[in-house]
């Protein structure tokens, strides 16, 4: 997702490189243009989360039920056989200050009549708000990997085993949340609560234990052109102590050019080496 990308618009690539259009398969210029929009994609997600309006007060959801979903799907014959499906499903419930959002993932691979990916990923998140600075929340997260009991030849080479592969993970907990700060250029709400954690194995071995959990939310305006956030969380378990820290900074140069700067840090005490860092640059440039 954080990637560093100079970005410029399909259309125009397209014309620089033109070719006969029965040619453009054979020449890849439809993937390059497919590639591009992806990148696109990933990059302005970046920007839109950073501003999320859930920062921001009781979000102002549509009242009753909506949602959306999406499906994709692509399969290959010939020299090399494979298919790919991928289903996302997002439903939201809105009744006065109780709001409810559940969505789901389904990813699917196979080559060669055999699988290759088989992972689903299932979030609840439920929110009470008992006024503009006060909520109560429920999460609950499900997660599976179909193919946790197999080894790729790559993780054999690199020494991973079966018992290290998480099969299924699955936690549920609830708690209070406050907006500590809120207003058009700060916000800052934090949450924190107690739940259950579920992990088993590609072994088969199963750990269930009781977990904390604490999240902190946190935006600065400087200017119209330049804000930063900083989003913060942690699960604590006998199991392990995990947190995340995402920080980032975002500067609107000219109409024409925003750039994205991102530093997340990832902990997990299980592990030999317990902190990952990860630096993002994200440019939109468009003309």
């Amino acid at each position: 997702m954080k990637k560093v990308a100079l970005l410029a618009s399909a259309s125009a690539l397209s014309c620089a490189m033109a070719a006969p259009l029965f040619a453009q398969d054979l020449y890849g210029t439809t993937a390059l243009d497919d590639r591009i929009e992806d990148i696109e994609r990933d990059v302005n997600r970046d920007f839109e989360r950073a501003e999320d309006s859930a920062r921001f007060g009781s979000p102002e959801g549509r009242q009753g039920l909506s949602g959306s979903a999406s499906l994709g799907f692509s399969g290959k014959t010939g020299n090399n056989e494979s298919q790919d499906l991928s289903v996302g499903l997002r439903i939201r419930h809105a009744e006065g200050p109780f709001q409810q959002t559940i969505g789901a993932v389904l990813d699917y691979s196979e080559s060669d009549n055999s699988s290759t990916k088989e992972d689903v990923f299932v979030v609840y998140d439920a929110n009470y708000y008992f006024n503009d600075n006060f909520y109560g929340f429920i999460l609950g997260r499900a997660q599976s990997d179909g193919l946790a009991d197999e080894l790729t030849a790559s993780e054999t080479a690199n020494g991973v085993t079966v018992a290290e592969k998480v099969k299924r993970d699955g936690f549920l907990g609830f708690g209070p949340g406050y907006r500590v700060v809120n207003t058009p250029d700060m916000a800052w709400r934090v949450q924190a609560g107690v739940g259950i954690s579920y992990l088993e194995y590609g072994d088969g071995r199963s750990v269930t234990e009781e977990a904390a959990i604490a999240s902190s939310r946190f935006y600065y305006k400087f200017s119209d052109n330049v804000f930063l956030t900083n989003d913060t969380d942690v699960l604590n378990s006998s199991e392990a102590l995990r947190a995340n820290n995402d920080f980032g900074v975002n500067f609107k140069i000219t109409d024409a050019m925003s750039t994205r700067v991102s530093y997340l840090s990832e902990y997990n005490e299980s592990r030999a080496i317990r902190t990952d860092n990860k630096l993002g640059v994200s440019i939109v440039f468009g003309f």
